[in-house]
């Protein structure tokens, strides 16, 4: 199916980031190019973005979009929890601006053969990078009942998930669970009728925390935001769009980190924790989509983006 996906909050993440010519950009979940296509003029002359994906199908994808932009843009295979590593191997120390659009894409979701969505039939894979060894149906059929519980969760919040995991352990007993619309009935069977007549989609909750566990989304936030200080260059800005609670949480607790604020006990007369300020918040509350997109968009409506910048100029402090 033809790559598509469109971009939530384009206009305030283009409004906070600032971008200006002859700056360095990583967009490090390119997608299918749509905030980088609004990003890049706003670099030239003189400027630079790095695009990233896991997933090689939107890489192909933003590198046919963004093809006019010529040596502008480069668009990279890659995970951005080594965003470090990649932008040492192209001899950039630092970056004026970051951008990070977490979770599943709508292509993800709606392509029914990368087994992301509770809404088609699938094989069960929900792996963003088809590079990966670890699949949905490697890990509902072979994790430990307490484990698949733990995930369900910790990474769904779902409120049933010790009966899931039990009812996916029988079941898998029986036959291996190979298909998304088999996890559906199963998860289904688990959840009590009464809690199945309101909220959200009965699979919801469990299938983003096996995506989540396959893919290790949080583990790869928190690796990328314990960086941020040797990424960015003086004022610079990152942005990071969220869709649920447990990504905005790390993110907001990334930058009260990074923004110096003290965390000694209030009883103590003299500060000793040596909390530095590297970070200060242009966003002091979350940006959400307007009522218009939402309308236009309705998968936007549990976007959250927040923006910091930087402030220290040397790491010691000066």
């Amino acid at each position: 199916m033809p790559y598509a996906h469109q971009p939530v909050l384009l206009a305030e993440v283009v409004r906070y980031l600032e971008p200006q010519p002859g700056e360095i950009f990583v967009d490090a979940t390119v997608g299918g190019g749509g905030h980088s296509a609004a990003i890049l003029p706003r670099l030239l002359p003189g400027g630079r973005l790095l695009g990233l994906d896991r997933d090689a199908e939107a890489v192909q994808a933003a590198k046919e979009r963004l093809a006019p932009f010529g040596e502008a843009v480069e668009i990279i295979e890659g995970n951005f929890k080594d965003l470090d590593v990649i932008l040492a191997s192209r001899g950039i120390g630092g970056v004026d601006g970051l951008l990070l659009d977490l979770g599943v894409s709508s292509y993800q979701l709606d392509n029914p053969e990368r087994g992301f969505s509770y809404q088609h039939e699938a094989p069960l894979d929900m792996r963003m990078g088809r590079n990966g060894d670890l699949t949905a149906a490697t890990l509902v059929n072979t994790w430990p009942e307490e484990r698949l519980a733990q995930i369900i969760w910790e990474y769904g919040e779902e409120r049933w998930a010790r009966r899931i995991a039990a009812c996916i352990v029988a079941a898998r007993q029986r036959e291996p669970i190979t298909t998304t619309t088999r996890l559906v009935e199963i998860i289904k069977a688990a959840i009590p009728a009464r809690a199945r007549r309101s909220g959200h989609h009965p699979a919801k909750r469990t299938f983003q925390a096996l995506r989540i566990a396959i893919n290790g989304e949080l583990d790869a936030l928190k690796t990328v935001m314990a960086k941020l200080e040797q990424i960015l260059n003086p004022g610079g800005r990152v942005g990071v769009i969220s869709f649920h609670s447990l990504e905005d949480r790390i993110v907001k607790n990334a930058f009260r980190l990074l923004s110096g604020r003290c965390t000694c006990p209030p009883d103590l007369p003299v500060c000793i924790c040596g909390r530095r300020r590297v970070l200060e918040p242009i966003t002091h509350k979350p940006v959400t989509p307007s009522t218009a997109e939402i309308a236009a968009n309705p998968r936007a409506r549990s976007a959250r983006l927040r923006v910091a910048r930087r402030v220290l100029k040397e790491k010691d402090g000066e």
